[in-house]
């Protein structure tokens, strides 16, 4: 199967033996951020440094001044960390050692949009707002989304993109320092806490019949015992709709579902009329639409009618790639996304195996999370399971 590495521009810029390292792994393509949330990444073989901080949500490469003037929000270049076209320059390296270079866009993750523009924000039902999470209701977050994955997409010498976090943002984050942990909440827990109250969602909510401070009193309610630690908040969908009613459950996850989907179909589009042909598009998905996170909640049929394929997290329980092999779409690309750095929970020594059952329950290609963060040891692992020996 044909396999590819993520990478940050600053594993490659300035270490001249990074972009042959990567080749060697057997991998045939690098997934290349473009545009990428805060983090805190190691670097453990760069001959300039170890640690590099992205202190906020940043482009990696000159944002197009006349397509973002004046607007509200906007796109903020990288500092230090990943300084000028960051991405171009990494995106040329890796193309001269024989790799083909997809684009990696994070998109509804922007903590720092949310510092700057807190209306821009989730709203739970206690009136907390997540700065980490952009409400994708919001007629400004999305005309801004949608430009954003279209500009980040489609970089010089790019063939394809990945986006990810297109979709509903939530409670999850693993915010720096995160001390949420104390109350398990479970699934439907999680649920609840990610519902948002922003006036774009209470208008959605009356749409769907919904009173939204009657909304917000029953979420309160119904996490009010899970808080004294009397009542587990349940599992899956039937453990939100016990929650919250059968009614109500409903209600939430139409506006949701179709919220996200349209942003997804109008990002998508987005990227395909500025594409060159045959510039692929994948997301990276979950298969329950209801879920947040980077890999966003989708329903397998309508995203594979949207994008040429997946990217799905495969890590411990390829699984999750099952329903969407089962929409049978010829040609999709339904990609198994393995963590092969042992210090972050990947097992890089089982990822021959881990494939081989990826690929049993329909995975065409692999992703490699993370070629820049895995040890030496890691990557021998990695060279050893793509080589077959």
């Amino acid at each position: 199967m044909k396999a590819s590495a993520f990478v940050y521009p600053w594993d490659v810029n300035g270490d001249p033996g990074a972009p042959a390292r990567i080749a060697e792994l057997g991998t045939a393509q690098v997934t290349l951020a473009s545009a990428y949330h805060s983090t805190r990444a190691l670097t453990p073989r760069h001959p300039r440094h170890r640690v590099v901080t992205a202190e906020y949500a940043a482009v990696l490469y000159p944002a197009d001044g006349s397509r973002w003037a004046g607007r509200v929000p906007r796109p903020r270049p990288a500092g230090d960390w990943a300084p000028g076209d960051a991405f171009g320059e990494a995106a040329a390296a890796l193309t001269d050692a024989g790799l083909e270079v997809h684009t990696w866009v994070v998109l509804a993750h922007n903590s720092r949009l949310g510092e700057e523009h807190p209306d821009t924000s989730v709203v739970n039902a206690y009136g907390d707002r997540y700065p980490w999470a952009p409400c994708i209701a919001q007629p400004d977050v999305r005309a801004y989304l949608t430009d954003l994955a279209a500009e980040a997409a489609v970089r010089p010498g790019a063939r394809g993109t990945e986006l990810e976090s297109l979709g509903w943002y939530g409670l999850a984050h693993l915010h720096a320092h995160d001390k949420t942990a104390g109350v398990p909440l479970g699934d439907a827990g999680q649920y609840l806490m990610s519902l948002c109250f922003c006036p774009a969602c209470r208008d959605g909510y009356g749409a769907e019949g919904l009173d939204a401070d009657a909304l917000a009193a029953a979420v309160r309610d119904a996490l009010d015992p899970v808080w004294r630690g009397e009542a587990p908040s349940g599992g899956a969908w039937p453990g939100i709709e016990k929650l919250l009613g059968d009614t109500r459950a409903q209600a939430t996850r139409a506006w949701r579902d179709r919220t996200a989907r349209t942003l997804q179909e109008a990002a998508v589009a987005a990227v395909r009329r500025v594409a060159p042909d045959g510039f692929q598009v994948l997301l990276h998905a979950d298969p329950v639409s209801y879920h947040c996170g980077a890999n966003a909640g989708v329903d397998p049929a309508h995203v594979l009618s949207v994008a040429d394929g997946v990217v799905v997290p495969c890590t411990g329980d390829p699984g999750p790639i099952a329903p969407f092999a089962r929409e049978g779409r010829e040609g999709a690309v339904l990609a198994a996304n393995f963590t092969v750095v042992s210090g972050m929970g990947g097992s890089p020594g089982t990822l021959a195996a881990d494939a081989a059952e990826a690929r049993r329950l329909g995975a065409t290609e692999l992703r490699l999370y993370h070629a820049g963060l895995a040890s030496d040891a890691d990557l021998a692992a990695v060279r050893s399971a793509l080589s077959g020996r």
